[in-house]
């Protein structure tokens, strides 16, 4: 299907472009979203009539977004959540999350401006791309962690706050060492407890000899 499209449309065009997409495309998202029209005689007609009127207001929107986009350079953005030791969060991070947490920092956006594929599950620094206008993007940091703490410390280091591979093997080397040691005490006490028998063996056979 062709269509004229009334904005930019990432890898597709700019406002006023005339392109071919597929149909499902146009009439499952260009066309409900009013972000193209179909490429009929009398919509390229009626969009050359107005295009003036449609470029203004454009560009208005998106001076607009440019001054947010402006504004939330300076954002930072912390939401704390539970997670186990790994990293791995219980539960997750969803778009309209993250658009509340913007605009608790002092950026009013709505979840639709979150670009986000999916759901963020793990602790650490994540870069989220909000979408202010089809020509204007701000990227922001969102930090998640377990504690103001653990956030200032992501912040400072730019890493997640989990456990490492490292801490693991110390772990696990110390549990090794506490049941080696373990077996050492029980076998020495087991020496012991033959040595002692072999005391009582020796000193009765003594007694027997000496009564004989």
């Amino acid at each position: 299907m062709e269509v004229i499209l009334l904005e930019r449309v990432e890898k597709l065009g700019q406002m006023g472009d005339v392109v071919s997409v597929k149909d499902g495309f146009a009439r499952n998202f260009l066309l409900p979203q009013k972000k193209a029209l179909r490429a009929t005689a009398n919509n390229k007609a009626a969009f050359e009539a107005d295009r003036a009127r449609l470029e203004a207001e454009n560009l208005e929107r998106k001076t607009e977004a440019e001054k947010v986009a402006a504004a939330m350079a300076d954002v930072k953005v912390v939401m704390i959540r539970a997670a186990g030791e790994s990293g791995q969060l219980y539960g997750s991070v969803s778009s309209r999350d993250i658009a509340e947490a913007v605009s608790e920092a002092g950026v009013g956006i709505n979840r639709s401006q979150v670009v986000l594929d999916r759901a963020i599950k793990t602790l650490g620094l994540h870069d989220v791309v909000i979408r202010l206008h089809p020509e204007v993007a701000e990227t922001v940091v969102v930090n998640i962690a377990r504690s103001a703490d653990e956030a200032e410390t992501q912040f400072s280091t730019g890493a997640a706050v989990v456990a490492s591979d490292d801490e693991d093997d110390f772990d696990a080397d110390n549990e090794f060492i506490e049941d080696v040691a373990d077996e050492d005490v029980a076998a020495a006490a087991g020496e012991e407890v033959e040595e002692a028998a072999e005391e009582v063996a020796a000193d009765e056979t003594e007694e027997e000899t000496t009564e004989a």
